[in-house]
């Protein structure tokens, strides 16, 4: 099994990919993490990074098929 994401991540990420795809690398966590910093939204550092972890699984699943 693996590790249950919340809502309020999910939509949060599909909101942002929706409005900035082109700035999303797929398989680079570390590079997503910093777009999403970049982007000067209120997160905290908990909140950025599974943000910036779920766009990255959603990019690699998306680009995989």
């Amino acid at each position: 099994m693996g590790k249950a994401v919340p809502r309020r991540i999910k939509m949060i990420s599909a909101e942002l990919l929706e409005r900035y795809k082109d700035k999303f690398v797929k398989e680079n966590f570390d590079a997503n993490k910093r777009v999403v910093d970049s982007l000067d939204l209120p997160f905290d550092k908990t909140t950025r990074n599974l943000v910036a972890g779920f766009i990255t699984r959603t990019v690699s699943a998306a680009e995989s098929k």
